[in-house]
């Protein structure tokens, strides 16, 4: 008997509901219970932790999204014999985000959370089959914006593009309601007694009762009331922190948590760092294709939690004590983390040109990165790019499919000495961007979002204004490094030296303490490493990050073993 669902999920037994079979299901008895159930009996609800994964041996369960109005809830699914429940919660260890009530009366094997994560890491075939399910069907949910989240806000908004990138991001399904032009938004806003200076508001519900109402969050408080991170003892010594969720932190975790490490990872904002944003990756080893940051980002981050990585979403390492092991790894509420190694993969942060009211108009015309949602909001409109990396000719590229005309601004008076050959050849033969080098901003203005942006032609001299509403900015990056002001030896640029870049006099400075001189990688500290853009001497390409953050963890196990 197949699973009945809606056609936006997918067809019966297809790879987003497969059936088991009954020597599939036996390999599952040993690690479950069954249990006896009824009709309307709930099983889990939104917000409910640590979920057991059921297999449904015979009856059915309904899985219901949530709504405000019990009267309007629907149906997403219904499982059925052979079939079983969960999404990539189960894998991620979040909170669910649905309710599932039984629909005919049978009996259920029941797995708890901890036993069904171990047995789908050790069983290829069955570990396969669930991974690719729980990927498939959280696709589904953000596609369709379906879960137990809202968010209201603005496209004009500053605040509502960050609540969206966060959650786009970080993979969360949410349903977005644009004030500005759907016909609901008043009656939302008044059934929940929400002023429209509240906005962007994001409702969330975390529990069987009504949603919480978080009036223009942090990052932070979305993460908490989702529940997408792991509760941390602050008294348990780790193995490993990550400080970093980018490729290189990202890479440094999947091998680490596969190898048996017990492994955190810390990430300020959300996981794929600056390749995350990138619209198009084409030179990554393995994809002829392409892929765009954000699903290289999502695939790894998936691959560390298959694995038991713990991730800390939107919570900040403010500084390191490291006068002694374990290192004390202090974040920015006060709260501790103590380890015996760490990979420092934090990367850089885009410079800010000293452009007068540039910070103003950040996330209402300003942006720092050029992916889907950024095109969607100046779809059809002219827009400038101003740096001459790689960063700058992907976004040049991608946004020339989506807006009318693509101004490309260049100081210097070429692109070959800063960008990939293959990108300069695009953005020369692309009648949508027009490149104009030696130029520069001089001005920018609007009133609450960007209208007008001024350039200088630098042969010319002449400075003339433009009504462009959409700036992208790429122009070069300095290093994450300022909380480790005094534990580690910097390059003059802020960057952290490591391994054979750190000579004598750096090291006796530092007070080495070992015989031995530092690995590769390893920094001024004994058992801290760092990979990627951070580190001083980096190659600024994502294979490369990926290699540093995989080889990181080889010389970890050296260093735990020294201890």
């Amino acid at each position: 008997m197949a699973a009945a669902h809606t056609p936006t999920f997918a067809e019966p037994g297809s790879d987003t509901f497969p059936l088991l079979t009954a020597a599939q299901i036996d390999r599952l008895r040993p690690i479950g219970k069954v249990r006896q159930v009824h009709t309307g009996e709930i099983l889990f609800e939104p917000g409910d932790s640590d979920m057991s994964c059921f297999v449904i041996l015979s009856g059915a369960l309904n899985i219901i999204p949530p709504c405000p109005k019990e009267a309007l809830q629907q149906t997403l699914v219904t499982h059925v014999p052979g079939s079983f429940t969960g999404e990539f919660a189960m894998i991620s260890g979040q909170r669910s985000m649905m309710r599932g009530q039984v629909k005919e009366d049978g009996e259920f094997l029941e797995i708890p959370a901890a036993e069904f994560r171990t047995f789908a890491a050790k069983d290829p075939e069955l570990g396969d089959i669930f991974m690719r399910a729980f990927i498939l069907r959280r696709i589904a949910l953000v596609q369709e914006g379906i879960g137990n989240v809202g968010v209201l806000g603005s496209r004009y908004s500053a605040d509502t593009l960050r609540l969206r990138e966060f959650l786009g991001r970080n993979g969360y399904p949410y349903k977005y309601i644009d004030l500005d032009t759907d016909e609901r938004s008043q009656s939302i806003l008044d059934q929940f007694h929400i002023d429209v200076h509240d906005i962007p508001v994001v409702l969330c519900k975390s529990s069987a009762a009504g949603p919480n109402i978080l009036r223009n969050p942090t990052n932070r408080e979305v993460a908490d009331c989702i529940g997408i991170n792991a509760t941390i003892d602050e008294s348990q010594v780790r193995d490993l922190i990550v400080v970093g969720a980018g490729p290189s932190g990202l890479a440094a975790a999947v091998y680490a948590a596969s190898e048996g490490l017990d492994v955190v990872v810390l990430e300020t904002g959300t996981p794929g760092g600056q390749a995350g944003s990138s619209s198009r990756i084409e030179n990554y080893l393995g994809f002829p294709l392409g892929i765009s940051g954000g699903e290289l980002a999502g695939r790894a981050l998936a691959q560390a939690q298959k694995f038991g990585a713990h991730m800390m979403i939107a919570r900040s390492a403010a500084r390191l004590n490291c006068d002694s092991r374990p290192y004390k790894v202090i974040l920015e509420d006060g709260t501790t983390l103590l380890t015996r190694a760490i990979v420092l993969a934090a990367g850089v942060q885009y410079n800010k040109p000293p452009i007068p009211k540039l910070a103003q108009f950040e996330g209402s015309g300003v942006y720092y990165g050029a992916t889907s949602m950024e095109s969607s909001i100046c779809e059809g409109e002219e827009v400038i790019v101003i740096g001459g990396g790689n960063s700058a000719g992907q976004a040049a590229i991608f946004l020339s499919q989506k807006v009318g005309k693509v101004y490309m601004l260049v100081r210097s008076g070429q692109l070959a000495d800063t960008m990939s050959r293959y990108l300069v050849r695009r953005i020369e033969q692309n009648p949508a961007i027009e490149l104009h080098y030696k130029t520069a901003i001089t001005a920018v203005d609007g009133n609450g979002h960007l209208e007008c942006v001024t350039w200088r032609d630098g042969e010319s001299g002449k400075a003339s204004p433009h009504n462009i509403r959409h700036l992208f900015v790429m122009t070069g990056a300095s290093p994450r490094t300022g909380w480790l002001e005094g534990c580690l030896a910097l390059d003059k640029k802020g960057f952290v030296l490591t391994g054979y870049d750190l000579d004598k006099m750096t090291l006796d400075a530092k007070a080495w303490p070992l015989s031995r001189a530092p690995q590769l990688l390893e920094t001024s500290l004994p058992g801290v490493f760092a990979v990627g853009d951070i580190r001083s001497g980096n190659v600024k390409r994502v294979a490369s990050a990926v290699g540093e953050g995989s080889i990181a963890i080889h010389l970890v196990h050296r260093a735990l073993a020294e201890m």
